[in-house]
């Protein structure tokens, strides 16, 4: 007879560290290495967790203030913080950063978030839906270096959510796509992978989709405003005002966003070409490298569309991107060089016209 005498040995599973303070805000190793213990006593590490007009809102091991504005952060962002001039508090390397051109008539840049691991890019099975907007999301993460995600809500209203869906897996096939109801658990069984202890996820999309409340749900808790679409156009209304990290009971951190009504790209080139990798790799194939795709012989890409192998439609929406992308990325004084050098070619043609009258 075989006796189990399992019962009285001592557990052989080691016992699991709690996290610590810090770690419970997303630290890691490679913010480790960029500190020493010196100065991680004097300038103790912590984290943008939201940004307010008056300042920035920083935590960390025992740390929960607004320290003035300053250092040129933003929410996601780990500062070395320097307790006499806050101010002058480090920044440390990032590993990601979403930033956008700001809104308006400027070209200055607003940076979004930092330090993200997950793009939840939000939109609903109504007419909010549109691949545009996606794919402009979709270049975003991809040139922050962020893992991106489709979520697709009010699937539960939708009379077929197959068309949004095969819609929002044509953006790229690198991009996982959910259809959910925002609402109950659902949320939490279906983005349970990717919100994980020690992770930093983002819900990203225009007002009314759902991000608060999915919030809400890994949250567990209705903390965060809600507001309901408008029935005309299934637009919503801002409810949340400001970016902040939320803590999950699971150990994730939680980035709720207002809805963006603009999203212009700047220095997305390598994001864009990475959502549009299909046009990429047929532009490979022309027989000439500065093709235009337009009228050139030898173009690939005019023959995929010839073939019904590449919606025009696609087509039109890569060159829009980068347009936007070229324009918005040329620096401030590049652009006043060219149009110093457009003056001078029109003051030219208009002296010479005059001088032709006399």
């Amino acid at each position: 007879m075989i006796r189990d005498y399992s019962a009285f040995l001592p557990d052989a599973t080691p016992a699991r560290r709690a996290p610590s303070a810090l770690e419970r805000l997303g630290w890691g190793p490679a913010l480790a290495s960029q500190i020493d213990v010196e100065a991680f006593t004097e300038t103790p590490p912590v984290r943008v967790v939201a940004v307010h007009r008056s300042g920035l809102q920083v935590a960390g091991d025992g740390i929960d203030e607004t320290i003035p504005p300053g250092p040129e952060a933003t929410v996601g962002d780990w500062l070395l913080l320097d307790r006499a001039r806050p101010r002058s508090s480090r920044v440390l390397d990032r590993k990601s950063l979403i930033k956008r051109r700001a809104p308006g008539t400027g070209r200055e840049v607003q940076l979004i978030a930092a330090n993200i691991d997950t793009i939840f890019v939000v939109t609903s099975c109504n007419a909010d839906f549109n691949v545009a907007r996606l794919e402009r999301y979709v270049a975003l993460a991809f040139e922050a270096g962020i893992e991106p995600m489709i979520v697709l809500t009010k699937a539960d209203i939708a009379e077929d959510t197959v068309p949004y869906i095969d819609a929002a897996q044509a953006v790229s096939e690198r991009v996982p796509v959910v259809a959910l109801d925002a609402r109950g658990a659902e949320p939490v069984e279906a983005l349970a992978d990717w919100c994980k202890p020690g992770r930093t996820v983002a819900f990203l999309g225009s007002s009314g989709v759902g991000k608060s409340t999915m919030t809400n749900a890994l949250l567990s808790t209705q903390a965060i405003a809600t507001q309901d679409i408008r029935d005309d156009d299934a637009k919503g209304r801002h409810t949340t005002t400001r970016r902040e990290l939320h803590a999950t009971p699971s150990g994730c951190l939680v980035l709720d966003t207002p809805g963006m009504r603009e999203l212009q790209l700047t220095d997305a080139a390598a994001g864009i070409a990475d959502v549009f990798e299909d046009i990429e790799a047929l532009a490979a194939n022309c027989r000439f490298t500065d093709c235009q795709h337009k009228t050139e012989p030898g173009c690939a890409i005019l023959a995929a569309i010839e073939g019904a192998s590449l919606d025009p439609a696609r087509l039109a929406r890569w060159r829009k991107l980068q347009a936007e992308d070229a324009f918005n990325s040329a620096s401030l004084a590049e652009r006043r060089e060219k149009d110093r050098a457009f003056g001078k070619l029109v003051r030219s043609a208009m002296k010479a016209k005059s001088d032709r009258e006399r």
